[in-house]
């Protein structure tokens, strides 16, 4: 974690709205997202499956497949601009150059039919111009030498197949950031990969975020990951960030019942008595086609009151940087709904 007190924004995302069009009628993904990213900041995002943390980032990448899906509404600011206005052309530019993404299998984002040298050339001398092939080649091999690919001057000639699944990732980082990439977005990095595997690859993304100063939006469900890695938490619920806090707040004092939730469901070697049954968060996640108006975690929620089956609850700033989208924290004469 590397988040300088100066540090300049480099992405403002801005009530964000991506939908699906489906037959059973509207799903809002991502019905209402804000955040700020930071230069050398480590930006967790964190939910249950469906919450929306990766339609959230693939529609900042502009990858949402449309039909059927389209941002519907927001802003994310980059460099000045509003990206999401871009079009496909100028967003090329951007894509891979200055901002880049590894997804969470490495096999379906490299070519099978293609050597490692290949991708990675065309890459670099998509982004620049300038660079022949053999400089390319050159910067390719350099940066498998800096994500650990051993005999890297070798190995960038074989094909995908040849590598690991963590040896397939480390590939995935290089070219990620191959360009020197301002940011970069791991969405679930370490999920097809096993625990010592997944160890060295968030190792590898937090040694290089400093040594190059690239600001990172991690998408996981593991709350250990995040406790390790990020300066700044999003916690998201069906669409929306219900909790936004410094990491070391997040853990020391979680607001929302359902942050409560996520934390106590990680098992623990200290508390955990021997035959004690795990805690889990009851229910299931809502259906985000046609959400009522109201908080949608009340139907799970352990601290529901009425207010909360009839309304959304405003933003509430509970200190520095920590803000929560809840009405235990909206004062009783304030709890007013129709």
């Amino acid at each position: 974690m590397s988040l300088q007190p100066d540090a300049k924004v480099v992405l403002q995302v801005k009530d964000l709205k991506t939908y699906f069009k489906t037959d059973a009628g509207i799903v809002k993904a991502v019905d209402g997202v804000s955040f700020k990213l930071h230069e050398g900041e480590t930006l967790g995002i964190v939910g249950e499956s469906g919450s929306g943390k990766s339609v959230t980032n693939l529609s900042v990448m502009r990858l949402i497949p449309s039909p059927p899906g389209k941002v519907v509404g927001g802003e994310a600011i980059f460099e000045g601009e509003d990206i999401l206005a871009y079009s496909e052309k100028e967003m090329r530019k951007i894509r891979g150059a200055k901002i880049s993404m590894i997804f969470q299998d490495p096999m379906t984002s490299l070519n099978p039919f293609l050597r490692i040298s290949t991708q990675m050339v065309e890459t670099l001398r998509l982004h620049n111009k300038e660079l022949s092939k053999k400089e390319a080649l050159a910067r390719a091999v350099e940066m498998l030498h800096l994500v650990g690919i051993p005999n890297p001057e070798k190995r960038v000639c074989d094909y995908p197949h040849q590598f690991s699944g963590g040896m397939r990732q480390r590939v995935m980082i290089a070219m990620a950031l191959s360009c020197n990439a301002k940011i970069l977005v791991a969405d679930e990095p370490t999920t097809a990969l096993d625990v010592t595997i997944q160890a060295q690859i968030l190792e590898l993304i937090a040694k290089l975020s400093t040594q190059m100063g690239t600001a990172v939006i991690l998408v996981t469900h593991d709350l250990g990951v995040v406790a390790g890695m990020c300066d700044h938490v999003c916690v998201m619920y069906a669409g929306k960030i219900v909790e936004r806090a410094a990491t070391a707040t997040l853990y020391a004092e979680p607001a929302h019942p359902y942050t409560e939730g996520l934390i106590k469901s990680v098992p623990r070697m200290d508390t955990t008595k021997k035959g004690e049954r795990l805690y889990s968060i009851e229910g299931q996640p809502p259906n985000v086609i046609d959400l009522p108006p109201c908080c949608p975690f009340h139907p799970r929620c352990p601290k529901v009151m009425e207010v909360c089956r009839h309304a959304y609850p405003p933003l509430r700033t509970l200190g520095e940087g920590h803000e929560v989208n809840c009405w235990l924290y909206v004062d009783e004469k304030e709890r007013i709904y129709e």
